[in-house]
């Protein structure tokens, strides 16, 4: 009979996840505060919060305005509003059409989407600019809403497929018996019962799209791209908008605006993620 497994003391545990916690949680504490100093004091006193007599709320007004926050804050929305619900929304169809319907053709295309995780973003963006470019779509929204779409299919596919795949047959059946079609089964009957997926992957593509800047700054680099920049380009904009000086408590403003939603939209369906993906991945 072998001896029962080591187990490490409950102090032991806690002591390493509070210490991971406190390096996870600092820095976005001192990014926060840090944005509401001014220049002297962020490298005078880098880590030393702001007293309550000195906070430049300031820096905020200026990034937003001078800065041009508030238009690539928009086009960040549509952006990434456009581009989540179209992957989602192909994603799904695709990913239900792959599960459902066995053939050795789909199989392959199913194995040709999960391709697309391993190709870098680095080794796509030269065939991505010319192809744009001969379409007309390069240093436009609709451009890059294509291209973050394409390049988020393949991650939402994998989940839902998994999804899908678990679903009872007999599920599908009913829905036939009672009269349903091909389509109406899928948007009635089998597509509320994948909503943690749907949820997962929503919340991981709002990230991704949200903070992506590579993309963005290869195709949208161009000098007619002023109305179409997100929110990671306008972080480059803050030194022009500075006179080139280093303004460092609008920068860490700047930062602050762009990490928010991506924080909120955590800590809120933080649980959502976590069941979504492990279940999509285990139910694949």
């Amino acid at each position: 009979m072998k001896p029962p497994a080591p187990r490490l003391s409950r102090a032991l545990v806690l002591a390493t996840l509070s210490g991971y916690a406190a390096w996870v949680v600092f820095p976005m504490l001192w990014l926060g505060y840090s944005s509401l100093k001014d220049d002297r004091s962020i490298f005078n006193d880098t880590f030393t919060p702001p007293a309550l007599g000195s906070l430049h709320f300031e820096n905020y007004g200026h990034a937003w305005r001078e800065a041009h926050f508030r238009e690539y804050f928009l086009h960040s929305v549509v952006v990434t509003g456009t581009s989540v619900a179209l992957i989602v929304a192909l994603g799904a169809m695709a990913a239900y059409a792959l599960a459902r319907f066995y053939h050795p053709v789909g199989r392959a295309v199913f194995w040709l989407f999960l391709a697309g995780l391993m190709i870098p973003a680095q080794l796509a963006i030269v065939p991505l600019f010319f192809e744009l470019r001969g379409m007309g779509l390069l240093d436009s929204r609709l451009g890059l809403i294509l291209v973050y779409t394409a390049n988020g299919l393949p991650f939402s596919i994998f989940i839902l497929a998994g999804f899908f795949r678990a679903l009872p047959r007999a599920l599908y059946d009913a829905a036939v018996i009672d009269g349903c079609g091909e389509f109406t089964a899928f948007w009635r009957v089998l597509l509320p019962l994948a909503r943690p997926g749907l949820v997962t992957v929503a919340i991981f593509q709002f990230i991704g799209v949200w903070k992506e800047y590579f993309y963005a700054y290869m195709l949208l680099g161009g000098d007619t791209a002023g109305d179409a920049r997100t929110l990671p380009l306008g972080l480059a904009n803050l030194s022009i908008a500075s006179l080139f000086r280093s303004d460092y408590g609008m920068l860490f403003a700047g930062l602050v605006l762009v990490t928010i939603p991506i924080l909120v939209v955590y800590l809120l369906l933080q649980r959502r993620i976590v069941k979504g993906v492990a279940a999509g991945a285990l139910k694949g």
